[in-house]
C-alpha cells in the first residue's frame, strides 16, 4: 500500500511540473501583431494582418501560435476569425497542448466546442503526459467538457505515460464529489472500460474503494 501512496505521489508531482503556461504578464506586454489581437479579441485586426499577409501560425517564446494565446484569453471570435484566415487548428505549443486541451482544462466548453467545430481534433495526443483533452477534463471534474468530448468522438480508453486513463484520473485524481461523480458517469455511460488498471494492475474500483468514494465505487461495480 506504501509503494502505491508513493508512486501515486510522484505521480501528482510529475503531472503538476507539467501544467499549462498561459501567457505571463511580461508576455502578453510584449506582443504584437497577430499575437496581440488574438490576446485582446481584435477581430478586425486579425482579419486586416492576416489579408496583409501575417503568419496566423506565428510562434511566441513558448510556442504558441496566436489560436492559442486566443484560447488562453477565453476569446472566441478571435479564433474564428483565426480560424477562417488559415490558422492550423490542431498545432501544439511547446508543452504540447492544442486549443481544445486548453479549453478542456480552463473548463471553458463553449471555446472547446467551437475548437472542434473548427477543425480541431477532440483525439490529439496533447500534454507532456501523452494524454488527450477528455483525460484532462476528467482529471479536473469538468463534466460539461468531459460530455462534449465523449459526443465529438474523444477516445475513451486512451492510457497516458502516467498509466491512466480518463475514468481513472477522474478516480485517483478526483475528490470523489459530484463533478467528478458526473465525469465518471457519463464515461461509464459511454462505455469506458472499466477494467484497465494502472501502472500497479491497481483498477478504478480499487482506487475508488480505498479513497472512500462510495457512490464512484458503486457505479464501476455495476459496470464490472
Amino acid at each position: 500500500m506504501r509503494s502505491l501512496v508513493v508512486g501515486l505521489m510522484l505521480s501528482l508531482t510529475a503531472a503538476s511540473a507539467g501544467a499549462q503556461t498561459p501567457p505571463s504578464a511580461t508576455q502578453i506586454a510584449r506582443y504584437d501583431g497577430l499575437h496581440l489581437a488574438a490576446h485582446q479579441g481584435a477581430v478586425s485586426e486579425i482579419a486586416r494582418l492576416s489579408a496583409s499577409g501575417a503568419d496566423v501560425n506565428a510562434r511566441d517564446t513558448a510556442g504558441r501560435t496566436p489560436a492559442h494565446v486566443a484560447a488562453f484569453a477565453s476569446q472566441d471570435a478571435a479564433l474564428r476569425a483565426l480560424a477562417e484566415a488559415g490558422a492550423d487548428m490542431n498545432a501544439l505549443e511547446n508543452r504540447a497542448y492544442d486549443v481544445v486541451t486548453i479549453a478542456a482544462v480552463a473548463n471553458d466548453p463553449e471555446l472547446m466546442s467551437l475548437a472542434i467545430a473548427l477543425g480541431n481534433r477532440p483525439d490529439l495526443i496533447t500534454s507532456v503526459y501523452d494524454g488527450t483533452a477528455l483525460i484532462a477534463a476528467a482529471h479536473l471534474g469538468h463534466a460539461e467538457v468531459v460530455r462534449r468530448l465523449i459526443a465529438a468522438g474523444a477516445p475513451l480508453d486512451h492510457v497516458n505515460n502516467l498509466g491512466w486513463t480518463a475514468l481513472m484520473e477522474a478516480v485517483v485524481l478526483g475528490d470523489g464529489g459530484p463533478d467528478h461523480l458526473a465525469c465518471v458517469q457519463a464515461l461509464v455511460a459511454a462505455g469506458a472500460d472499466v477494467s484497465i488498471p494502472d501502472n500497479k494492475g491497481a483498477t478504478p474500483l480499487q482506487h475508488a474503494e480505498q479513497r472512500g468514494y462510495t457512490e464512484i465505487a458503486k457505479i464501476l461495480r455495476s459496470a464490472g
